[in-house]
């Protein structure tokens, strides 16, 4: 699938040092995928940050339309159990 990033999304990649390779293994696999706001869809995945050295939560807010994934934002934590839903994966 094709995957488009929004100038803002690449500004937050940046920012929170979050690689093209990173989002397009998330978007590939997601562990859990959420509906979101105006048609908008939350893919997340844990893993563990090798830079901080503890299982972080990495999330992709975007939409899906003709083929291709439209990355809106994105951003990793460490607050997993606010997010993460509880019975899923």
């Amino acid at each position: 699938m094709k995957i488009i990033f929004t100038e803002h999304a690449m500004f937050e990649m940046e920012r929170r040092q979050i690689t093209k390779d990173d989002l397009k293994d998330l978007i590939d696999q997601p562990q859990q995928k959420i509906p979101g706001k105006k048609s908008r869809v939350i893919l997340q995945k844990k893993y563990f940050d090798k830079l901080i050295k503890k299982e972080m939560l990495l999330r992709v807010i975007g939409k899906q339309e003709h083929g291709k994934f439209v990355v809106i934002t994105t951003y990793k934590t460490s607050r997993i159990e606010k997010y993460w839903l509880k019975g899923e994966n």
